[in-house]
């Protein structure tokens, strides 16, 4: 962004209520590239989700209950038999509404008010900062306090739903170590199994993790279990930016995997059973 002429109004930086600076000291490098290769990992997933809930078959295997994590829970009649592990609670479903509306909402918007991906999505999609001495297109800031980023105080709250959905991929996980025999294992197992433990450190790493471990307390000596919880959720929470983009993979290969045993495609890799 060059500096505003007579016939333009000032923005950003060049605004009269913003901090001044030169224009000398404003980059001159490729600043672009990091948050462009947000927005392609980003979209990507979320058009690789999007596809997948709308998908509405390939998420169950029977032989040995894999279930994608994108469909989990399936309590709803339009699930395949079987698939309602958990129970039918809910009625079947108009074909215009994705069985994953159950997880993907709050994936999602877990995901998207977490603090790393606000760094992330804030320098590539809104601009603010896109990046240190990179002028900014707005002549004002308002922060979190109004719409639409006034949603990211309900990050918290999308912490708890979270965490129960990492419950349930874990009760999933388990599930599945099965055969038409009995117990058995193979490649989608460890595939799920590695899959829960990414989420687990993503999801314990998070902030709200940290902040409800160790939060509000005045004298850690007062509190050693708690100081404790509270440093190894520290120890995951500077990995955070690296366990949200493994994790993003990690659920997409799940996914993907499943999908293809489901559709006859390939054949699981059996170690047991």
């Amino acid at each position: 962004m060059s500096a505003p002429t007579a016939n333009r109004p000032a923005t950003g930086v060049f605004s009269p209520t913003r901090a001044k600076v030169p224009q000398s000291n404003l980059r001159t490098d490729k600043w672009w590239f990091p948050p462009l290769m947000t927005d392609i990992g980003l979209a990507a997933f979320i058009i690789y989700a999007t596809i997948r809930a709308f998908w509405g078959s390939a998420y169950w295997v029977d032989k040995y209950h894999y279930l994608t994590p994108f469909y989990s829970p399936c309590i709803s009649k339009s699930c395949v038999p079987h698939a309602s592990h958990l129970g039918v609670w809910l009625p079947e479903f108009p074909r215009w509404i994705p069985l994953g509306m159950l997880v993907l909402p709050f994936l999602l918007a877990f995901r998207i008010t977490c603090y790393y991906y606000r760094k992330a999505y804030y320098r590539s999609v809104w601009l603010s900062p896109a990046g240190c001495a990179v002028p900014e297109p707005r002549a004002g800031y308002t922060g979190e306090t109004r719409l639409p980023l006034i949603f990211q105080n309900s990050h918290r709250y999308f912490f708890y739903a979270a965490s129960l959905l990492a419950l349930l991929n874990t009760y999933d996980a388990i599930v599945a170590f099965h055969s038409p025999s009995g117990f058995g294992f193979g490649l989608g197992n460890i595939i799920l199994v590695v899959n829960v433990i990414l989420l687990w450190a993503y999801t314990g790493g998070c902030h709200s993790c940290r902040h409800v471990t160790g939060g509000r307390l005045k004298h850690f000596s007062k509190h050693p279990v708690r100081y404790w919880i509270w440093t190894q959720v520290t120890k995951l929470n500077t990995r955070h930016m690296q366990f949200a983009w493994i994790t993003l993979a990690s659920l997409a290969i799940t996914d993907f995997y499943i999908m293809l045993v489901a559709s006859g495609t390939i054949t699981d890799l059996r170690f047991i059973g």
